[in-house]
């Protein structure tokens, strides 16, 4: 029970300062009234009316909108870890960040008239190709290490593109697609998180569906193709579970780095007993916890200059990730590794087979096939019988 209250006052402290703080400030104890009508008992009304609008119309769904984005990355990038086997497989270094901030990027600098509902199709679209063009060069994720490589390769090519549309913007468009590329929940109100929720809503089944696939892809491609996996389609699927979380959150707020990689290692390293099911709640939960105290640190630490969100996940999320991975090998995992060498040797006694007395006994039981044979093995059977009962 410690570990799920401690996730829940670090969401409900981060959520409290997100309200309240800022100009004006407002006290926590005025929250119920303002959310639920706007300033009845304010004392003076034109200040009740004002906070109620600032905390109803602007702080209220940028909280949610944080919660939102927060969640769907962390969840986002434990589905592509665990698909790719891979603890460095986060949505920056595939493709598909990147690729969906061009697509959005794209239709700004070229003045193409579109619709605002068309701006998540297009993330959609530009993160689906990103990840995509990543699989097929590293041919669909037979290497983990492949795959890495290649993304961070796939990752630059489309920032490059990235760059070209910046020089040909004007002034003005320049400012916003720099903002945007670093990530930032400014100005975001009650339309943004109309163009998040539905889209996490929409993937909340297809988790569902892909836990089981998961689970299965940990134990390799080859056991997960003996039990009738098809890990290329497989990894496809997973992909396409990861854009649509990925996707909605960059068109809407920009490429909001690493917290698909913080908020998984946070799930992992916190419940190291669990598997993918158990996993995944936690780093949705951690994911949200992060960026909603980022989004509070980028509102409040240099104020009135509002930094972006970005810069606070990517700084806080690379170190403490590192640590994690680093703590990780030596605690939990290593502790398992060890348990499960005891266990093994464990079950050869019971089998049968003479326990290992030395470097000897296990280099007699694993000699390669091309080497001599073991005296007993050389000698007639009526020899062992003498030599046996002498």
């Amino acid at each position: 029970m410690r570990l799920p209250l401690a996730a829940g006052l670090l969401l409900v402290a981060a959520a409290l300062g997100a309200l309240c703080l800022g100009t004006p400030v407002v006290a926590p104890s005025r929250l119920p009234d303002l959310l639920a009508g706007g300033g009845a008992g304010a004392g003076t009304t034109g200040a009740g009316a004002l906070d109620a609008v600032v905390v109803r119309e602007i702080r209220l769904p940028r909280l949610l909108l944080a919660a939102a984005a927060g969640a769907c990355l962390g969840a986002a990038g434990l589905v592509l870890q665990e698909a790719l086997r891979n603890p460095l497989a986060v949505p920056e270094m595939l493709g598909v960040s990147s690729g969906a901030a061009l697509g959005v990027a794209a239709p700004l600098v070229l003045v193409l008239p579109l619709p605002g509902w068309a701006h998540p199709l297009l993330a959609v679209g530009g993160a689906a190709l990103g990840g995509l063009l990543t699989l097929a060069a590293a041919g669909f994720g037979r290497s983990p290490s492949a795959v890495l490589l290649t993304g961070a390769a796939v990752a630059a090519a489309l920032q490059a593109g990235l760059l070209v549309m910046m020089v040909m913007a004007d002034r003005l468009d320049l400012q916003l697609i720099f903002r945007y590329l670093m990530g930032s929940l400014s100005g975001r109100g009650w339309d943004a998180w109309g163009g998040v929720w539905p889209w996490a809503a929409a993937a909340v089944p297809l988790l569902v569906l892909c836990l089981p696939v998961l689970a299965v892809l940990r134990l390799g491609d080859a056991d997960a193709g003996a039990l009738g996996v098809r890990v290329h389609r497989a990894r496809l699927a997973a992909l396409a579970v990861a854009v649509l979380l990925i996707a909605p959150v960059v068109a809407v707020c920009g490429p909001v780095a690493w917290i698909g990689f913080l908020a998984p290692h946070l799930a992992r390293r916190l419940r190291p007993g669990a598997d993918v099911v158990g996993w995944l709640p936690w780093a949705a939960a951690w994911g949200a916890v992060v960026t909603v105290w980022a989004d509070l640190a980028a509102r409040l630490v240099l104020a009135p200059v509002e930094t972006p969100v970005g810069a606070w996940t990517a700084l806080v999320g690379v170190p403490a990730g590192v640590l994690l991975m680093r703590s990780g090998r030596t605690g939990p995992r290593a502790a398992a590794a060890t348990a499960a060498a005891g266990t093994a040797a464990t079950d050869a006694g019971r089998g049968g087979d003479p326990p290992p007395e030395g470097d000897g006994a296990g280099a007699a039981r694993t000699r390669p096939s091309g080497g001599p044979a073991p005296r007993a093995q050389r000698e007639p059977a009526g020899t062992q019988q003498k030599g046996g009962s002498s």
